[in-house]
């Protein structure tokens, strides 16, 4: 489920003083239209998650199996790895159309992709047609998905900004939800039809993001790259002080986007791709970045994920409308954990997520290997049902850190100077670890039957071996301090130079009338 990048700053209480108690997203005009706005940013995610519901939900439908002959194995995997495979072709480009012709524009090119793509996957005639329309819609969304939370960061209100950026990847599930009930819905339609509407449906965010993405303003990190500060000031103004260029707030933003623009161009020749393990801190975070791509994806997820019909299949519930009707209440059980859990970061802290969430999906997944081997050695249907059961307490351990977490902490632990590389190779990993994921499941699902469960039940114990000596909590921490936890003393007198620096600029400011930049790599 991964996305494109985004940023959680850990210092926003920094500039608390400076915002309006007063203003709230329920009570200001501005601050409602721009949340609605960055909820059509937020459907991006909701794009992903549709596509991989909608696809569990086709392989429970007869009309979609004998339009495409009953794929099984290797072809079923590619169908489903097809997608992951169009995103692999867009990295390359995304991030540098990002930040080439802005956030809005990327988003708008990606949507684009996706309208056209959508509309040939709900015309497919052939095999061949199906799969090439879900490669552009892997290639449209990997656009989409890099501009689209950096856009959420750079736009938010400071107050939601945290929250925002968490609910990103959360919203995976209500793309799911939709896809879900929308094949349970065309189940009984006795045509083509009954898989062509839900591929058309998937068009739905990008045909909103197509028409509407100019109505929402551009970041004023872009704007202010290209040189056009008045445009960015009045498009903080506007939204976040209810057009007033001289409040308090808006002056510390603009100043601070302006530092971390000029810190961009002084160290851009000194920072390349071999500096993500160029020093023993940053072969830390790597170690870490590349461990939770791959944990999101292996930690049996994947069989739930893209092959809940064969599951069931192999548990004795073959009934198609059965098996749609529990893919639907799940991605609701899976939406309220996530969305749960998105606003709890904050409270119960990285580390005890992460660590809470390992050992839970390991103890649930062993529960499910175990009535999974107790049907197939004697057939009892309390076994199988038991299966359902735990698939449901595995969903809400995994969403307890992997859906609100793996993009928000992943970013957090990046140095500015580094922070769109690393994300990129977060997101790469993450497409590798799917396409293996979804072309193996299903052969091992057939050969392997009950006993490929215990090859992901040791996999999660060794997840929570690793999340126990290698994760570094950064609850309540700002980047500045997040940073001196991986790269030590060096950072810690980086960071007193700084805060010297921060302390002399604000004693001019008072003389002046006028307030100084805050560190612009903290909150870059």
């Amino acid at each position: 489920m991964g996305a494109g990048a985004t940023a959680v700053s850990g210092a926003d209480a920094s500039f608390a003083h400076l915002i309006d108690s007063r203003r709230k997203w329920y009570n200001n005009r501005r601050l409602i239209a721009l949340n609605a706005w960055i909820v059509l940013l937020l459907i991006t995610s909701s794009t992903n998650g549709y596509d991989g519901s909608m696809m569990n939900g086709l392989q429970s439908l007869p009309q979609w199996e004998a339009a495409f002959d009953n794929p099984s194995g290797g072809k079923l995997g590619l169908l489903n790895a097809i997608q992951n495979i169009g995103a692999l072709a867009g990295y390359p480009f995304a991030p540098y159309m990002s930040d080439g012709i802005g956030r809005r524009k990327t988003v708008f090119f990606g949507a684009t992709i996706m309208c056209i793509a959508t509309a040939v996957q709900t015309a497919a005639q052939s095999v061949g047609m199906f799969i090439g329309a879900r490669f552009l819609i892997g290639f449209g969304l990997t656009f989409a998905a890099n501009a689209a939370p950096m856009l959420v960061t750079e736009v938010s209100y400071p107050t939601y900004r945290a929250p925002l950026t968490s609910l990103y990847n959360s919203l995976w599930y209500s793309g799911s939800i939709i896809a879900a009930w929308t094949t349970y819905g065309t189940f009984k339609i006795n045509s083509t039809w009954a898989w062509r509407l839900p591929s058309l449906l998937q068009g739905i965010p990008s045909i909103l993001q197509f028409l509407l993405i100019f109505f929402v303003p551009e970041s004023p990190r872009y704007l202010i790259s290209k040189g056009k500060d008045a445009e960015a000031l009045r498009t903080l103004a506007y939204y976040h002080a209810d057009g007033n260029e001289q409040d308090p707030l808006v002056q510390y933003e603009f100043e601070e986007i302006k530092a971390a623009i000029d810190f961009d161009r002084t160290v851009a020749s000194n920072v390349g791709w071999k500096s993500l393990i160029a020093t023993p801190g940053n072969r830390k975070r790597m170690r870490i970045i590349v461990a939770l791509a791959f944990f999101s994806q292996w930690s049996g997820n994947g069989l739930v994920s893209y092959y809940l019909n064969k599951v069931f299949d192999q548990i004795g519930i073959t009934g198609s409308s059965t098996q749609l009707l529990i893919n639907g209440i799940l991605q609701i059980w899976n939406l309220f954990w996530a969305v749960l859990a998105a606003f709890m970061v904050n409270r119960l802290g990285r580390r005890f997520l992460f660590l809470t969430s390992a050992s839970l999906m390991t103890l649930f997944y062993m529960a499910q290997a175990i009535c999974f081997a107790e049907y197939a050695e004697h057939g009892a249907p309390a076994a199988g049902h038991a299966v359902i059961g735990f698939i449901f307490l595995f969903y809400a351990a995994y969403d307890l850190a992997f859906t609100p977490l793996i993009v928000s902490y992943t970013v957090e632990i990046l140095p500015y100077n580094l922070r769109a590389k690393g994300f990129n190779i977060f997101n790469f990993v993450i497409s590798l670890a799917l396409i293996f994921n979804q072309y193996v499941n299903p052969i091992a699902l057939d050969t392997l039957a009950w006993k490929y469960y215990i090859i992901y039940v040791c996999w999660l114990a060794v997840e929570f071996i690793f999340l126990y000596f290698f994760l570094v909590e950064t609850k309540n921490r700002s980047l500045e301090e997040t940073a001196a936890l991986f790269d030590g003393e060096e950072a810690i007198q980086q960071i007193a130079h700084r805060a010297e620096a921060h302390e002399v600029r604000e004693d001019a400011s008072v003389e002046k009338g006028s307030f100084g930049a805050a560190d612009e790599v903290s909150r870059a």
